[in-house]
């Protein structure tokens, strides 16, 4: 198990240092990719990570790897976190986790129940990742250039 985590950690690492560009534009590309991966957005991550990173002036490649803290591994993690923080800070019960009359006529109130704490929850781990990964990445290039 060591070995693979090694060999993945240095294929990764040799993605980051063989992309072109100053460690800031690196780090801006990571830190986008990282947010847009914790949005429940499967499928679209890698694309709105790439967005953000045009936006930003990052680099793109680095944003569509960064998209992938969230994998199969981490989806229930993540997410389950996500709503949590949501939750806490639209001041809700902790102990709800879906409100328990969901019938027929408010599915849809439901669904925004859940949605928005979700999504509000992503946004703020979302920023504090990227912002973490980024500052990594930024400080990592420039160990590493030296």
């Amino acid at each position: 198990m060591n070995l693979i985590k090694e060999l993945f950690s240095k294929k990764i690492l040799s993605l980051i240092w063989q992309q072109d560009g100053t460690p800031y534009f690196k780090a801006k590309g990571t830190a986008a990719g990282v947010f847009s991966g914790c949005f429940p957005f499967f499928g679209f991550q890698t694309l709105l990570g790439i967005f953000l990173a045009r936006i930003i002036k990052g680099n793109l490649a680095l944003a569509a790897i960064g998209t992938w803290v969230s994998n199969p591994f981490t989806y229930i993690p993540l997410y389950f976190l996500n709503y949590k923080i949501g939750s806490f800070l639209l001041h809700d019960d902790e102990n709800i986790i879906i409100q328990p009359s969901l019938i027929k006529e408010e599915f849809w109130q439901q669904g925004w129940f859940i949605i928005s704490r979700l999504i509000l929850g992503s946004s703020v781990i979302g920023l504090l990742l990227g912002l973490i990964s980024g500052t990594l990445t930024y400080y990592l290039v420039k160990i590493i250039k030296k």
